[in-house]
């Protein structure tokens, strides 16, 4: 079975703004590139998991950032762009992204992000190595099998969420 778990840190204090009905065909178009963190270890998300630090080391050495699917809202149907980072530090899973603005799902991601309407991201993803935690979280995550990672309404961690759009 395939989890999805949203996580991530920062706000759009960096962003671009883009002005209200500046993005149509022949305007000048949303920003493509972006960045944040799909999950932040060490933080219990609304189902009561934690993910540990080096949980997705396997995952990322076996899959290159661009074989991790860029979805909308988890939907397979609905891919908006690639990722071109993905790692580890001592905060979480970083990514870095771009939106494909060749299709309209890219360009109305992309515009919705610049317009601060959505920031979340999630993480879908299998579990290969949980344990139970005695310290309030149901689960920590000790080795996760990172499948793909969604720009989402409502992400499962506060803070998973884009930090710069440039």
């Amino acid at each position: 079975m395939l989890e999805t778990r949203g996580v991530a840190a920062a706000t759009l204090a960096d962003a671009r703004p883009v002005a209200a009905g500046a993005i149509r065909a022949g305007a000048m178009a949303p920003p493509a590139r972006f960045s944040g963190y799909a999950a932040i270890f060490g933080a219990t998300d609304l189902a009561g998991d934690r993910i540990e630090p080096g949980a997705f080391a396997a995952s990322l050495i076996g899959r290159r950032a661009s074989e991790v699917r860029m979805l909308w809202q988890h939907d397979p149907a609905r891919p908006i762009g690639r990722w071109l980072e993905i790692f580890e530090d001592r905060v979480g899973l970083k990514v870095a992204g771009e939106f494909a603005l060749e299709t309209e799902g890219g360009r109305e991601a992309a515009a919705l992000a610049a317009a601060g309407a959505i920031d979340g991201l999630s993480i879908g993803f299998r579990t290969k190595l949980a344990r139970r935690d005695p310290g309030g979280a149901k689960r920590r995550l000790v080795t996760i099998d990172l499948w793909e990672i969604s720009l989402v309404t409502f992400p499962m961690q506060d803070r998973a969420r884009l930090t710069v759009i440039a």
